[in-house]
């Protein structure tokens, strides 16, 4: 160092750092951190989009194909015989004696039951005699007419000749006249002793209670000693049916759905005893009479049903089906098919036109048709560019079916 000059120092700047920090080792933490930053930018991106787009979406799906469609009116009705007969007692008295019980098989004019016959019998005796006193007094009062006659016609005489008084021969004709009438109201009571006598001998006749008509006893309400009393109405004795191989089912029909049904029409229905049959019936009669229970009206339909192996019994509870039209063979789609629209909505059909959604290619595509014949389950598809086979789409399914709409052209 030269004389007179001042010794040198190193001065540190203030706020700047050694060269030493700004190393390798440093410049390596920060490349690490960028890159996590930009996996995570990445990662967070990709969630976003694959969040964002709509899963894929499947369809239920049926084919359309020809079969049958029925359109029917349910209801529940009565199994009954087609003809019951109510045997009852005209009389009072007590049972005497008991020939039928339940299932006999009768005949007509076969006794099944015997009121105590003494009492009406006793009324035919009087009534009897009464008419036999009633002819002795016809007889007794004919020959006071004969009498009565000769001394009429010989007084006359007399008189004519004046041999007697013209007051004892009109007294003579005065009793001959009487005669005359004393025998017409002999013969009068001669009638009314025997119309009394018919009356007791038709009561004594109503003791026997006979079957009016070939058939089977399905019910009986008497007992052996019981009295019967007629006095106000006609107690029922037995139930008669007369045929029971030929039975009918008493349906009660709505009033919604009367309108449709017509004699002649098919039926078909099933019994608790036999779930497992199913029994086939005629529309025979659709009765006018109205019948109300709470407010609710129904009309009484009749079908008729063959029972040849005697399975249906009266009484029993019948579920009824009446077909009330039927297309055997046309082609037929699922109603849930016409109801359906992309994005999972629920369209009501219309009555002049439909459509259904046809899986194409794997795209839905709209098919205008023309509705038939509905029958709850199926439509008949009258017209439209649709053919058997086509699958047709009924429902969807995704979280994204919503999202998943296709654009309706309009019909």
């Amino acid at each position: 160092m030269t004389e007179g000059t001042s010794p040198s120092r190193e001065v540190p700047v203030t706020g700047v750092p050694p060269v030493a920090a700004v190393g390798p080792a440093r410049r390596g933490v920060a490349r690490f951190w960028l890159g996590g930053v930009a996996v995570l930018l990445l990662a967070g991106g990709g969630a976003w989009w694959f969040g964002s787009a709509a899963p894929a979406v499947s369809y239920t799906t049926a084919a359309a194909a020809r079969g049958p469609v029925t359109r029917v009116v349910v209801a529940s009705g009565t199994v009954n015989p087609m003809l019951t007969i109510i045997v009852g007692s005209y009389i009072s008295g007590v049972i005497q004696k008991l020939s039928c019980d339940f299932n006999t098989q009768v005949s007509q004019g076969q006794v099944c039951a015997k009121i105590d016959p003494r009492p009406y019998q006793s009324v035919v005796d009087q009534n009897q005699a009464n008419l036999d006193i009633a002819k002795a007094q016809l007889d007794k009062d004919r020959a006071a007419l004969v009498y009565a006659r000769v001394t009429a016609e010989r007084n006359a005489s007399l008189a004519a000749r004046s041999y007697t008084s013209q007051d004892i021969a009109d007294n003579a004709r005065s009793l001959l006249d009487q005669a005359v009438a004393q025998i017409g109201l002999d013969e009068a009571t001669i009638a009314l002793r025997q119309a009394l006598l018919d009356a007791a001998k038709v009561n004594l006749g109503y003791t026997d209670i006979v079957s009016p008509v070939d058939g089977t006893v399905v019910s009986r309400n008497v007992t052996m000693g019981q009295t019967v009393a007629a006095t106000f109405q006609t107690p029922t004795l037995f139930l008669i049916a007369t045929d029971l191989t030929r039975m009918q089912v008493d349906t009660n029909v709505s009033e919604s759905d009367i309108g449709a049904i017509k004699d002649g029409e098919t039926a078909q229905f099933t019994v608790d005893a036999y779930p497992g049959r199913l029994f086939q019936g005629v529309v025979t009669q659709v009765r006018q009479s109205p019948q109300t229970v709470q407010n609710v009206v129904t009309y009484d339909v009749v079908v008729s049903v063959d029972n040849p192996d005697l399975l249906l019994k009266p009484g029993m509870t019948a579920s009824t089906q009446i077909v009330v039209a039927s297309r055997p063979d046309v082609l037929r789609v699922p109603d849930l098919a016409l109801r359906y629209a992309p994005g999972g909505a629920v369209v009501p059909v219309k009555a002049g036109g439909a459509r259904v959604w046809v899986l194409r290619d794997g795209q839905a595509v709209a098919v205008p048709v023309v509705p038939g014949l509905d029958d709850d389950s199926f439509t008949e598809v009258v017209s439209g560019d649709l053919k058997p086979g086509d699958l047709v789409i009924s429902a969807e399914q995704g979280a994204g079916a919503a999202r998943a709409a296709v654009p309706m052209p309009r019909l």
